[in-house]
């Protein structure tokens, strides 16, 4: 058995207010090739395929087109589970018509225990598929107890294992945050103060664990439980990962072999550091000038309309930096505080116009809130 493990598409994500569907099109036309060259017997989407829960219509159109022309053109079935962007109910619409086309939408939380079966020349494989979702939607569905995230994840994963058969391989598929795993600035959390991490322990009795939801490609507790990471850089703090699609084959026996697959993107994403002169002078000589680019200059004396004369030379120059220009404060203090979440933020400008800290109470209240409109936009 041979298949494509893939997530975080993202489709219709903007940038800086810059739609990169072209560049998204760009990467999926290369998974399109990577289908015909290696001759996978499925493809798996692990979350997160549109940016958010009510995309605009080219990125619907977009999908339409990719899964069109794996499922129909190609005659290769994709297995696919919503993630945290996207609206599973918009998801999963006329799931039960596209299994016939071989495409199988994976969104119900009460059929988990229901898997796709492929068959290939080494054996049948069971694809078990969890959506994203939280402990309040798995206590409602499941009637169980659970309180956290961990609890949460746990319960269904064993729940799936028990429902698997041990004379053929199995897979899981999940979209969820592997405690310890490696980060990105461009990622929802999945809630408020850290409680989304899920422990990867029961997961380890399946044969091949394809994640979803971050961004950098690694693996998690063990070699078989992968993120494949995201097909583009979404933020300047991923310019040095290597973005692609993983390659996973069983043999017979259901041992799992992986290998990255690189996607070139139409545009990389790229910091330059250093004075403006020099970062002007070396701009002429780029090959890769249509790069989308944060500037950081160095310069400590002020220049006239810098983003103009930069943009001559590099088009998409998306954000401008100048730590060099700062009398007082401390720029990498700054980023980081750009980093902190809702509640964060909300407790810094509570402090600043009441001249006091937030109560316990206070806390738990706005975080409360923050929780129900995440919610919200999610069911939107």
């Amino acid at each position: 058995m041979k298949f494509i493990h893939t997530s975080d598409w993202h489709i219709g994500r903007q940038f800086h207010n810059v739609s990169l569907l072209e560049d998204q099109r760009h990467v999926l036309n290369q998974l399109l090739d990577y289908i015909k060259t290696e001759k996978v017997d499925a493809v798996i989407i692990a979350g997160d395929i549109y940016d958010r829960s009510i995309p605009p219509a080219s990125a619907v159109d977009l999908l339409d087109q990719v899964l069109t022309a794996i499922t129909m053109d190609l005659g290769v079935p994709v297995i696919l589970i919503p993630g945290n962007h996207d609206s599973a109910q918009r998801v999963r619409f006329g799931s039960r018509q596209l299994k016939k086309s071989g495409l199988h939408i994976m969104g119900d939380l009460s059929a988990i225990t229901e898997p796709v079966v492929i068959a290939s020349s080494t054996g049948d494989v069971a694809f078990y598929g969890i959506p994203y979702t939280d402990p309040e939607t798995v206590r409602n569905v499941w009637s169980e107890d659970v309180k956290s995230f961990d609890e949460a994840h746990t319960f269904l994963v064993n729940k799936i294992s028990k429902a698997t058969l041990a004379n053929q391989a199995n897979v899981l598929i999940s979209h969820c945050f592997i405690d310890g795993a490696q980060t990105s600035d461009s990622e929802r959390p999945l809630s408020i103060g850290g409680s989304d991490r899920v422990s990867y322990q029961p997961c380890e009795d399946f044969n091949y664990v394809a994640l979803g939801h971050l961004h950098a490609p690694q693996q998690k507790g063990a070699p078989h439980i992968r993120y494949s990471g995201s097909i583009l850089k979404y933020s300047f703090s991923e310019q040095h990962q290597k973005k692609g699609i993983t390659l996973v084959e069983l043999d017979k026996d259901g041992r799992a072999s992986f290998t990255h697959l690189p996607l070139a993107p139409l545009r990389n994403m790229r910091v330059i550091e250093g004075e403006f002169a020099t970062i002007i002078e070396q701009g002429k000589l780029d090959p890769h000038k249509q790069d989308y680019v944060l500037i950081r200059m160095t310069d400590r004396h002020a220049i006239l309309e810098p983003m103009a004369k930069l943009r001559e030379v590099y088009p998409n120059v998306l954000m401008l930096e100048k730590p060099g220009m700062l009398i007082t404060g401390d720029q990498a203090m700054n980023r980081e505080k750009l980093k902190r979440g809702e509640l964060e933020m909300f407790s810094d400008f509570f402090e600043q116009v009441s001249g006091q800290a937030m109560s316990t109470d206070q806390q738990k209240a706005v975080k409360e809130t923050i929780v129900s409109l995440i919610k919200q936009e999610q069911q939107a």
